[in-house]
């Protein structure tokens, strides 16, 4: 039986097509991996292209590690030779190579969004620019998108001239970039922006790569931006073996400068391109994939497309409103809890999806009552941490002196006593000369009025030599170990001995777990190759898939996951879809949120639950919503809810489109309606105590504690806990659930 055997036909048409340009539409758990990676396959095994001759872009490491691992079970180790990448990744392999060709050097330093702001704190300053009226991240932001538009600082200045707006953003621009190339660092916009500067200045480049790179694949097509589809377009200008898969359906990322043009308008920017849909869904039961189908087809800017399944029409999607926010996390909770009671479900089948990050804490509150694990998606990145950005600006400024940001950033840390006098002799220095805050480091004792900070300084530039020094011949894990030790941070650590002081030295020894790891499994491992990893990694990517934990995230994170049972929260007019697109003049704004909706609906496998409040507070506010237009669009055949919130509301197109009632008619409304009459529950007492007055115990949210008193009341027995951290705290045994430590 051959692989490719176990195709849908529309799929083994999509795998089996050879040369030209291809675009095919993938619904929602169509496969579409699937058929990239049997495509892959084809190429190499029947029509025999070299495996090095093909390109297969991707938007993360994880569907990168998983295209390349599939292709490798299909050909038994010829994917080794296909090149299966991000976008990012891609460029910067080949700017490490190239680069040099546009005045930077081969040793660039990938900035992230932390050494972005400090960045850019810093031309604000000189430039006398007040951040109380103009934020950094509001500059980042026109930066970025100017990026993303391939537009340079000064098309950009040409183009807001006379703009007083406009005209600061291009001051502020064009020194960014003059900024960074001093420190010989990229922003992850510039690597692409770069990439496709190498190729326009210098077309042998760009004609060796379009020699190696025959055969292109993309992945998640709607989600690319103008310099993506340059870039792409450049790379396949020769050979036109354009090969693009993705769904307008699920373009959700506006925000990031995807532009849905790009897939929408693929046929006219290649005339003679095939057209391939994908409908069928493996993923999901019939009655979620027709909810999903119904809101998604009120949208005017797609292509058509509708998704069905074999699996049948599965559970109805259960809706709940609720009077309050607060109900509505209880009866999450709730629900969850009896379900993993009963063993219907576990802990990591479950999934809570909302449209904001401030969602999350009422959540939050209710899991940890009932003792729920959780795990938020979209916290503080690993890598973002004090300590980790600490040793890794050590790493950074080992590998490229030119990084001002590094140096800077670990001159005393730990703490040598160099004071901000001394750093900012030696910055005025380096700009007085042109060179690298590190370079005028190691001329210290040239600098004017360094006095006494010189024997600090130089004991500094000592430490960096010899760590560099042993660079060619230590691991990246030896290294970082070096590091470590010879800097004094874990000593300095050790010697705070406090909660937060233990939990970063774990933090640390992830680190180095991380760097072994690197060291074991990478082909020739090198520090540069190292910190171009860490600095690529995205949140997503360390999701565990086999987690025994609830996950919670926005909907912009879940986009390419999937999970048994979803709960899709805060159904409201104004949560979601927000009240920006809502109002905005702009109707693809709106667009845009139902395409959201559509991917959180089609994120679950087996049961939806989709929730909602009448009112709920908002940065301080109460806020009273009316019923997602979203919900509305679901056909009750497949909605199992409570049939009086549905009739008690009028539809739509009873209120008209147009009307947008006040916050007075929304909060009449609210209370005209018939309350959600929550059940009525009783404590259950508890059979008896594991412990006695006098014990240590240990509460999941208030840590241990010593117990102090404890009264049998006809209800429950009331606890009396002095908690190290939180004082006493009085509590019922059933709700608290101590354990005895």
């Amino acid at each position: 039986m051959s692989i490719f055997d176990s195709l849908n036909p529309p799929q083994y048409q999509a795998a089996t097509h050879y040369e030209g340009p291809l675009l095919v539409l993938a619904g929602a758990g169509s496969g579409k991996t699937r058929v990239l990676t049997h495509r892959i396959a084809w190429l190499i095994r029947e029509k025999g292209v070299n495996p090095w001759n093909i390109l297969a872009i991707t938007f993360t490491n994880k569907a990168a590690g998983e295209m390349r691992d599939r292709v490798d079970q299909m050909i038994e180790g010829d994917a080794q030779s296909v090149w299966v990448a991000t976008f990012h990744s891609t460029c910067v392999r080949i700017l490490r190579r190239f680069i040099d060709r546009i005045g930077y050097g081969n040793h660039f330093t990938i900035y992230d969004t932390d050494d972005q702001k400090s960045i850019m704190k810093g031309i604000c300053k000189r430039l006398q620019i007040d951040t109380k009226q103009y934020k950094e991240r509001f500059f980042l932001s026109e930066i970025s998108a100017a990026k993303n538009e391939l537009i340079t600082p000064e098309a950009y200045e040409k183009a807001g001239k006379g703009d007083f707006r406009a005209e600061k953003i291009a001051q502020v621009y064009r020194e960014y970039q003059k900024e960074l190339k001093a420190c010989n660092a990229l922003d992850f916009d510039d690597l692409l922006v770069k990439t496709v500067e190498l190729f326009s200045a210098c077309p042998e480049v760009l004609e060796n790569y379009q020699e190696r790179f025959r055969f292109i694949m993309v992945d998640e097509y709607q989600d690319t931006n103008t310099v993506q589809f340059k870039l792409v377009s450049m790379l396949a200008g020769k050979y036109r073996n354009l090969f693009v898969v993705g769904d307008d359906d699920q373009s959700i990322y506006k925000f990031r400068g995807a532009n849905i043009a790009n897939i929408l308008n693929f046929e006219e920017v290649f005339p003679d391109t095939r057209v391939i849909r994908l409908e069928q869904n493996y993923r999901s039961t019939q009655h979620i994939l027709t909810a999903a189908n119904e809101v998604i087809r009120h949208n005017a800017g797609r292509k058509s497309k509708t998704l069905w399944t074999a699996n049948g029409d599965g559970e109805p999607v259960h809706f709940r409103m609720f009077a309050t926010s607060f109900e509505e996390g209880e009866y999450v909770a709730g629900a969850i809890s009896a379900k993993v009671r009963q063993g219907k479900w576990n802990y990591g089948d479950c999934a809570i999806l909302y449209r904001t990050n401030a969602q999350s804490r009422m959540f939050e509150e209710k899991f940890l009552m009932n003792n729920i694990p959780y795990k938020i998606v979209g916290g503080i990145n690993f890598y973002a941490r004090k300590e980790i950005k600490d040793l890794l600006a050590y790493l950074k400024t080992i590998d490229n002196g030119s990084d001002n940001l590094a140096a800077r950033r670990i001159i005393n840390v730990p703490k040598r006593g160099i004071g901000a006098a001394s750093v900012n002799r030696v910055q005025e220095y380096a700009d007085e000369h042109g060179i690298s805050f590190y370079d005028a480091l190691r001329n210290a004792g040239e600098i004017p009025g360094i006095g006494r900070g010189l024997a600090r300084l130089e004991s500094f530039v000592t430490l960096i030599q010899t760590l560099r020094s042993k660079q060619e011949f230590y691991s990246v894990k030896e290294l970082l170990e070096d590091v470590v030790e010879q800097t004094g941070y874990r000593l300095e650590l050790q010697a705070e001995g406090t909660e937060e002081a233990k939990e970063r030295l774990e933090n640390i020894d992830e680190l180095i777990s991380k760097a072994a790891a690197y060291d074991e499994s990478a082909e020739e491992p090198s520090l540069q190759d190292f910190l171009e990893e860490v600095a690529l990694v995205a949140d997503i990517d360390s999701l565990e898939e086999d987690g025994e934990h609830v996950v919670m995230m926005t909907l912009h994170s879940a986009k390419g996951l999937e999970f048994p049972v979803v709960f899709l929260t805060g159904m409201e007019d104004g949560m979601f879809p927000s009240y920006l697109s809502i109002v905005s003049d702009d109707p693809t704004d709106l667009e845009e949120e139902r395409r959201l909706c559509y991917v959180g609906i089609t994120r679950a496998m087996k049961e939806l639950y989709l929730t909602a409040a009448r009112q709920r507070m908002v940065r301080g506010e109460i806020h009273y919503n009316r019923l997602s237009r979203f919900v509305e669009d679901i056909p009750k055949e497949v909605l199992a809810s409570q049939e009086e919130t549905r009739r008690e509301r009028p539809s739509l197109a009873e209120r008209g489109q147009e009307s947008k009632p006040s916050p007075r008619q929304q909060a009449r409304e609210a209370f005209q309606s018939r309350a959600f009459q929550p059940k009525q529950f009783a404590v259950k007492k508890s059979q008896g105590l594991s412990y006695e007055v006098g014990d240590t115990v240990r509460h999941i949210k208030f840590g241990q504690g010593v117990v102090t008193a404890i009264t049998e009341g006809g209800r429950d027995y009331e606890v009396t806990v002095n908690f190290e951290k939180a004082g006493v705290k009085k509590m019922f045994a059933s709700f608290a659930k101590l354990q005895k430590v």
